[in-house]
């Protein structure tokens, strides 16, 4: 999340008008890599993984090539599992930013503000 903020602030300014930058930090990691990395920092069991099908269509990888914004001088400063574990535990402490999302609480704003999208 850092690395983002950052290269969309170095962007700012090194950035062209009109172009489009891919902002990744070459931290390639398997779906399953991360949820088990979320699982151990939450302390818990690879139990509560479910193994799905596929959908039809489905990317195989998502991998970003950043050479653009590389050549403009920018670098990813975070290490990923430092990152990813400060990821974690600000979504750890701050429950009531998520908790309504996960009730379901907010799909009365998004009924009254969107409903021809709905």
């Amino acid at each position: 999340v850092m690395d983002h903020c950052d290269a969309i602030d170095f962007l700012i300014e090194h950035g062209q008008d009109g172009q489009v930058y891919n902002i990744g930090a070459g931290n390639e990691r398997t779906n399953l890599e991360i949820t088990e990395f979320i699982l151990k920092a939450l302390d818990k069991p690879k139990s509560l993984m479910t193994f799905v099908r596929d959908r039809l269509g489905h990317d195989r990888r998502y991998s970003l090539d950043i050479s653009k914004i590389k050549s403009l001088g920018w670098q990813p400063e975070h290490n990923f599992d430092e990152a990813m574990s400060y990821t974690i535990k600000w979504y750890t402490d701050n429950r009531w930013w998520w908790e309504r999302l996960k009730s379901g609480e907010y799909l009365e704003y998004y009924k009254q503000n969107y409903k021809r999208d709905l």
